[in-house]
């Protein structure tokens, strides 16, 4: 449950000592509890693990870990997302961060078309234009 936490740190006495009513202890169960959603295989156990989360949120009573759990609810789907997808956001993100590097250095672009331009070659995106056709120059005579 602690294991991010040396025993120096974390010693149940004094924490019994310094928390008579169990309010940082409860914390601290809850929060290991929600820890635990994402070490779950499928999606269903996830749901288990999230309604073993509410219970034992409602059982610490603290407001901190009610407003917790209140918004770990609200944001259920896009949690749950992870096990559906087994993805993240990584990609979206890292294009957003070049997009965002390019916005700062074209900040003398006024032409919106340019700067979507600019925006796409910088993202290596495809496209699709026919190829220019070969200039025809004049072929010198030969002088002899």
């Amino acid at each position: 449950m602690t294991e991010r936490i040396t025993p120096r740190q974390f010693h149940e006495e004094a924490l019994r000592r310094g928390d008579p009513y169990d309010e940082v202890g409860g914390a601290l169960a809850v929060k290991e509890q929600l820890r635990t959603i994402y070490d779950a295989t499928t999606l269903e156990e996830a749901h288990a693990e999230l309604a073993s989360f509410y219970e034992l949120a409602r059982t610490a009573g603290t407001p901190e870990v009610l407003r917790l759990a209140r918004t770990i609810k609200r944001w259920e789907p896009r949690v749950l997302n992870y096990f559906t997808t087994w993805r993240t956001n990584a990609r979206s993100e890292a294009q957003n961060l070049v997009n965002e590097k390019l916005r700062r250095v074209a900040h003398d672009v006024r032409n919106f078309e340019h700067y979507r331009l600019r925006l796409l070659l910088h993202s290596g995106a495809q496209w699709s234009t026919r190829p220019t056709a070969r200039i025809r120059g004049r072929h010198p005579r030969l002088v002899a």
